[in-house]
């Protein structure tokens, strides 16, 4: 319970009881504790609010326990609520509370009631700065591995932004992920700076500044962001959506990948900011693991991974290009048998020796006849050869028949020679 207050600086018993027992059926153990805390002087109401609502706060001495429990963990601690009286009327100052910082801690209260994320699983008020100095602050940021959800942003609406508004934040957002951090290789920097599209094209997430403040989201694209909105109605909320979903198309929108093959229906969601929308109403009343989460480009609604996942990006494009490729390899192997020679002589087609033998231009003038197959070819070639060894037979016993008769006829001369000197 220190914890949910060092995070969230103030909560009511039922925001406290979701955050940190969300297994009892109700918040009187809860209430018990504070009270219990409150004589350890750990704890103190600040306010009760018109409905009754007891809101809680750290003690400066519960204050210095609450930092030795989230420091350690890397987790800031929220401004300690001093407890200050005005000095003419004796009044407690400082109780005014906040609708937007309640309904932010009653978001991540329902988150972590459906068991989507954990009390130290929750920051609020981080800041992103951007170049020029400008830094945008998400209302909520939440870390849930366990629940297939690294990291999400979130942005609460009490009716207090109007939509464009809204889509300004989306553009902040998307421009803090395209920034490189501080330490960057010169070149990749002078590259970035002089060609717009060289982050998107030759730059990783891995290289970028936001990986190194978040985990891998585990799908493509950036971190998810999602808009809570709250206290308002369904047609300013289906209004704001419809706005968010045309002015900040180019911020959340997948693009075609580019292909040589046809038949690619998979989206590149490599650059998107997924954009996720639900109301604290509906998280209330269903759940947060309910299929209360809208991705924007989408309609109905889903639970929150699925709503996260893409299961027409990367993974499809994969199954889709191996399928093409496939079929394309099978397409041209089938063209190139329907234009493979056949055989003049015996009708057999070319094997893929012999097409290359009578194609191949440096060895074309060595196959021969280029209208037969190797079998015929190898005929020609043999029948050549026995032609060729018989008229070398033939020239060779014509050599010894007349190298034989050249040697009969000196033997006859040398003969008649000595017989006449007898």
């Amino acid at each position: 319970m220190l914890q949910a207050l060092g995070i969230f600086q103030r909560a009511t018993p039922e925001q406290l009881w979701k955050l940190t027992r969300p297994g009892n059926r109700h918040d009187r153990l809860t209430r018990d504790n504070l009270l219990d805390m409150e004589d350890h002087r750990l704890v103190r109401i600040e306010s009760v609010q018109k409905d009754q609502r007891q809101v809680w706060v750290l003690t400066d001495r519960g204050h210095r326990e609450a930092r030795k429990l989230l420091e350690p963990e890397g987790i800031r601690v929220s401004v300690l609520r001093k407890e200050e009286y005005d000095p003419d009327t004796g009044e407690l100052l400082g109780t005014g509370y906040s609708d937007h910082a309640a309904a932010v801690t009653s978001t991540a209260a329902e988150l972590h009631r459906s068991g989507i994320g954990y009390p130290l699983a929750f920051q609020t008020e981080i800041p992103h700065r951007l170049t020029g100095g400008y830094v945008q602050r998400a209302d909520l940021v939440m870390r849930a591995p366990q629940a297939k959800v690294p990291i999400l942003l979130l942005e609460i609406d009490r009716r207090t932004e109007d939509a464009h508004q809204l889509v300004r934040k989306l553009r902040r957002y998307a421009d803090w992920f395209r920034l490189l951090p501080p330490d960057a290789d010169q070149r990749t920097v002078d590259l970035v700076r002089s060609r717009p599209d060289a982050i998107e094209q030759l730059v990783g997430h891995e290289e970028r500044l936001w990986r190194r403040v978040y985990p891998p989201t585990g799908r493509e694209g950036t971190p998810p962001l999602a808009f809570v909105f709250a206290d308002t109605t369904a047609a300013r909320v289906a209004n704001t959506v419809k706005v968010l979903e045309e002015a900040g198309r180019r911020y959340w929108a997948p693009r075609r990948y580019d292909s040589f093959y046809g038949g690619i229906t998979a989206l590149d969601y490599g650059q998107v900011v997924p954009v996720v929308v639900t109301t604290l109403e509906r998280l209330q009343e269903h759940g947060a693991d309910a299929a209360v989460w809208r991705r924007l480009g989408r309609t109905g609604e889903q639970t929150l991974t699925a709503a996260l996942d893409n299961p027409d990006g990367d993974a499809l494009y994969r199954r889709q290009y191996e399928r093409v490729e496939e079929k394309d390899k099978r397409q041209r192997a089938a063209e190139r048998e329907a234009q493979r020679p056949v055989c003049s002589r015996c009708g057999a087609k070319f094997t893929d020796q012999r097409w290359e033998e009578t194609t191949a231009r440096p060895g074309a003038w060595k196959a021969g006849d280029l209208s037969v197959c190797g079998v015929c070819h190898g005929d020609d070639v043999a029948r050549r050869e026995a032609a060729a060894e018989a008229e070398r037979a033939a020239r060779r016993r014509a050599e010894e028949a007349a190298a034989r008769a050249v040697a009969e006829a000196g033997v006859k001369k040398s003969r008649g020679l000595f017989g006449r000197r007898r």
